[in-house]
């Protein structure tokens, strides 16, 4: 294989194992193995379905795992709807709430439709996607003891998380010491090659690595990738935190979302979730804004609705009117006279109607482009809105309708 295409693979990189350019053996390095195997490797990726969105920071090793598919490998997309049921306590203060089957069941059914933006569902050979209840929801007394026999208490509290819990005398149920053995067990259900996943993810791959030599498997080679920063620039991206751009975002929302990235996190932002040429990109922060913005909008949305969602994005900030792809809140319920900050909870774009009140009081609140002063004013009729764009600061807005 040659070394560009390597690169591409290896471009976010941020840890890579076992790494021995030294070895003779050509499992215990990427680029060897890449270039001596005579077959499309297995590369595995598993996801647990205990959402409904899939935000970009998830989707950082989805697009490494659809760059293997381009370069003539077979993806192994994994729908952890078992191992949902238990969640990855990765990082977890206390323990998770157990899902039920059918609240599994509706969150991969929308994981599948926001990851068919980003990997190749057409071309034969190239995707396998699997269900982890296929091996697990049938094991037996006997495998499930044998599993739990291949690592110590004392390797399992080295996870992150348990060693923390455990110190502070916050409980860890026994089925948590479970997830790391079932989701490595699926590498050896399918027989992986490679498996990707973020950093916090190192303890899971490494376990499956283990299981694959007890199984008698040759271990699979991991790859990580970075944590995404949100887009306020501090905390990793999470929904709970409110810094984060979900698939499932309208253009127009992603891309203002999007051009507001910090500028400290802008060469991140564009190495994790571009195929952009790092050393041609714009001199001016504010243009490699609007680049990130609109490259990234093109890759889920496609090309129309990206240009459009930038031009709807510049009329909102400038307030000429015209834009098109804003989202929809229907007036219809809304019992009149109602007041502003009213109109501003309900429709989302403030948690409260205090909260409301305080964006007025600082400027923050437009009205078809027209900043409201009057924290207590009031609308007599539906017809007084309908068709106007409600705004709050630079990122939220929504279109009113009857």
């Amino acid at each position: 294989m040659a070394a560009s295409t390597f690169d591409w693979l290896h471009r976010g990189t941020a840890d890579i194992f076992p790494n021995q350019p030294d070895s003779n053996d050509p499992s215990q390095n990427l680029e060897r193995l890449l270039a001596t195997i005579d077959r499309p490797l297995r590369v595995k990726l598993g996801i647990d379905p205990t959402g409904s969105d899939i935000h970009l920071g998830h989707s950082i090793p989805v697009r490494k795992l659809r760059a293997f598919q381009d370069a003539g490998h077979m993806a192994v997309l994994i729908i952890g709807d078992f191992t949902a049921r238990i969640g990855d306590p990765t990082g977890k203060s206390e323990v998770r709430k157990q899902l039920t089957e059918e609240q599994v069941k509706a969150n991969a059914e929308t994981y599948l439709d926001q990851v068919r933006s980003i990997l190749d569902f057409e071309t034969p050979g190239r995707l396998e996607v699997r269900y982890n209840s296929e091996w697990l929801a049938g094991m037996d007394l006997g495998k499930i003891l044998e599993l739990l026999g291949t690592m110590t208490v004392g390797q399992m509290l080295a996870k992150e998380g348990f060693a923390e819990r455990y110190g502070q005398e916050t409980p860890i149920f026994l089925h948590e010491f479970l997830y790391p053995l079932m989701q490595g067990y699926d590498s050896v259900a399918v027989q992986a090659d490679v498996e990707l996943g973020g950093t916090d993810q190192k303890f899971n791959l490494a376990v499956g690595r283990d299981l694959q030599r007890h199984f008698g498997q040759k271990p699979q080679f991991g790859l990580l990738t970075p944590i995404l920063i949100g887009t306020d620039g501090v905390q990793k991206m999470s929904k709970s935190l409110g810094n984060y751009v979900a698939l499932r975002d309208d253009p127009l929302t992603m891309y203002s979302k999007l051009e507001k990235v910090a500028d400290s996190q802008l060469a991140s932002y564009f190495e994790l979730m571009t195929d952009l040429a790092l050393d041609q990109l714009p001199e001016n922060p504010r243009d490699r804004q609007k680049l990130l913005a609109l490259e990234i909008t093109r890759q889920i949305h496609g090309e129309a609705l990206a240009w459009q969602a930038q031009k709807d994005a510049v009329n909102l900030v400038s307030g000429s009117g015209g834009a098109e792809n804003v989202p929809e809140f229907s007036i219809a319920a809304v019992e009149f006279p109602a007041p502003i900050f009213y109109l501003l909870s309900a429709t989302g774009l403030c948690s409260s109607s205090s909260d409301a009140r305080r964006q007025i009081q600082g400027g923050g609140v437009k009205l078809d482009g027209e900043k409201l002063a009057n924290v207590n004013q009031k609308f007599e009729s539906a017809t007084e809105l309908a068709g106007k764009v409600l705004q709050v600061g630079k990122k939220k807005f929504v279109r009113l309708v009857g």
